[in-house]
């Protein structure tokens, strides 16, 4: 498999990096209602919550850039290296949300949101 194909593999299971760790551990775990139960915890478990939503709401701009770059015939490797920086910045944005560390957090969010422009950036300037 390339490594677009894997790297989009990696960017689709990232929010459960962060679901995995706001429910791993967590007392009375209820597997029948977990959004209820995830809503109602605190502290880091809560900020894993925000972060896989966050990470949800985030890969269809990604996702559709990626496909635009990939259909325009930009450069594989110029692909590649957008998204390895794109995974690698929101990897580095869940483990600011769970530090609670906020404002670093939003730079990261804005670096990552640069690069999936970016990508539409090299797809649109070679249609």
């Amino acid at each position: 498999m390339s490594s677009i194909a894997w790297l989009l593999l990696a960017s689709a299971f990232l929010p459960l990096v962060a679901t995995i760790t706001a429910k791993a551990g967590g007392s009375r775990f209820d597997n029948a209602d977990p959004r209820r139960w995830l809503a109602s915890q605190e502290g880091f478990r809560a900020r894993a919550n925000a972060a896989q939503n966050n990470l949800f709401e985030g890969l269809p701009f990604y996702f559709a850039a990626v496909l635009f770059a990939l259909h325009q015939q930009v450069d594989p490797m110029a692909i590649r290296n957008a998204m390895l920086i794109w995974v690698v910045l929101r990897l580095i944005y869940i483990g600011c949300y769970l530090a609670n560390l906020a404002a670093l957090r939003s730079l990261v969010w804005f670096a990552s949101v640069a690069t999936v422009v970016y990508l539409v950036a090299l797809a649109g300037h070679l249609g």
